[in-house]
C-alpha cells in the first residue's frame, strides 16, 4: 500500500493515558473553510507589561464559540515561526476557522489559544534580517516572557484553568523549537507539548530531556510531526530517536508536504483535538 496519506510512528512507554477516544486522523478537505452555518469563536488584540523586555507587548487571542466569563477554560500557547509575529497564525493558517468547525463537530475541548509575539524584543517585528544575532536572541528570551509575563496576565484577565495539566504550548518552526525547549524544561507548567516542523532553536535531546524518568511521568501528551518534504526534518527525527530509545510516549507523525501552512493547518487540527481530554495511546497506530 502507497504511502498516500502520511507515516506514522509511535513510541509508547508506561501508561500515561487513562480512557480512550475517538482516532484522531489528518484533516479531509474543507477543515480550514469559513463555514457560515456554525457558531464562531473571536479573536481579539490584547496589550499585556512586559518586564522581561520592558515594554508593552501585543498577543492575539481566540475565545470559543459560546464563551462565557463564568466558564473556567484551558489555555493553548501557539507560537509562530522566525519571520513572523503575534498574526502569523492568523494570516497562514486561520486558526480560528478550524477551531470554529471543530467546535460544530463536538470534536475539540472549549479552550482559550493566545497567539504571542515570540520575539521578546522592543522592537519585535519581523522586517529587516530576520536571522539576526538579536532577534534570534530574542526567541530565546521569549521564554521568561512567557512564563513570568504573559501567562500571569492572561491568567489575571481571563477565566483560565491555571494548572499545568490545562495548559498546552505548541508551534511552527522556530516556535516548534520554542514550545519543545519551554515545555519540556518546566514540566510544572505544560502537560501537552507539541513542536511543528521544529527549527534548529530546538536544544539538543538531552538538553530538552535530562530526565526521561520525570518527563514520562509528566506528559500527558508530546506531539512531534513535519512534513516528509521539509529540509528540517532531521531536527524532528533525532528527537523522536531519542525519546524512542528513553521510552518516552510520543506521537512522530510525518506527512505530505514541506515548510508550509498545508502542514501546519494539519498539525494544529489533530493536536487540538487531542487536548485536554484523556488519550489512549493505543489508538494512535490506528
Amino acid at each position: 500500500m502507497k504511502r498516500k496519506t502520511f507515516l506514522f510512528f509511535i513510541a509508547i512507554a508506561g501508561s500515561l493515558f487513562a480512557s480512550s477516544q475517538n482516532i484522531v486522523q489528518q484533516a479531509s478537505p474543507g477543515f480550514d473553510s469559513l463555514r457560515l452555518d456554525i457558531l464562531h469563536g473571536k479573536i481579539d488584540t490584547i496589550a499585556y507589561e512586559s518586564r522581561t523586555v520592558g515594554t508593552i507587548r501585543k498577543a492575539l487571542i481566540y475565545t470559543p464559540p459560546g464563551y462565557s466569563k463564568n466558564k473556567k477554560y484551558p489555555v493553548l500557547y501557539l507560537l509562530h515561526g522566525i519571520g513572523g509575529d503575534e498574526k502569523e497564525w492568523l494570516n497562514g493558517g486561520k486558526p480560528q476557522v478550524i477551531l470554529d468547525n471543530l467546535y460544530a463537530e463536538k470534536s475539540i475541548e472549549p479552550m482559550i489559544v493566545v497567539m504571542p509575539n515570540g520575539r521578546a524584543m522592543k522592537d519585535d517585528r519581523a522586517g529587516g534580517n530576520i536571522f539576526d544575532t538579536a532577534k534570534v536572541r530574542a526567541f530565546a528570551t521569549f521564554e521568561s516572557d512567557l512564563l513570568n509575563d504573559l501567562i500571569p496576565f492572561i491568567e489575571q484577565k481571563y477565566p483560565v484553568l491555571t494548572d499545568r495539566e490545562h495548559r498546552a504550548i505548541a508551534g511552527l518552526s522556530m516556535g516548534g523549537g520554542q514550545s519543545l525547549n519551554f515545555g519540556l524544561g518546566n514540566p510544572e507548567k505544560f502537560a501537552w507539548v507539541g513542536g511543528f516542523s521544529s527549527a534548529p532553536n530546538t536544544r539538543k535531546p538531552e538538553e530538552l530531556i535530562p530526565d526521561p524518568e520525570a518527563t514520562s511521568k509528566n506528559l500527558k501528551l508530546l506531539w512531534i510531526s513535519c512534513g516528509d518534504q521539509d529540509g528540517l526534518i532531521s531536527f524532528s527525527k533525532r528527537t523522536h530517536d531519542y525519546l524512542t530509545e528513553k521510552n518516552i510516549a510520543h506521537i512522530y507523525y510525518i506527512e505530505p508536504g514541506a515548510h508550509d501552512f498545508k502542514v501546519w493547518k494539519n498539525d494544529l487540527y489533530m493536536f487540538s483535538r487531542l487536548l485536554f481530554k484523556p488519550v489512549d495511546p493505543s489508538t494512535f497506530p490506528k
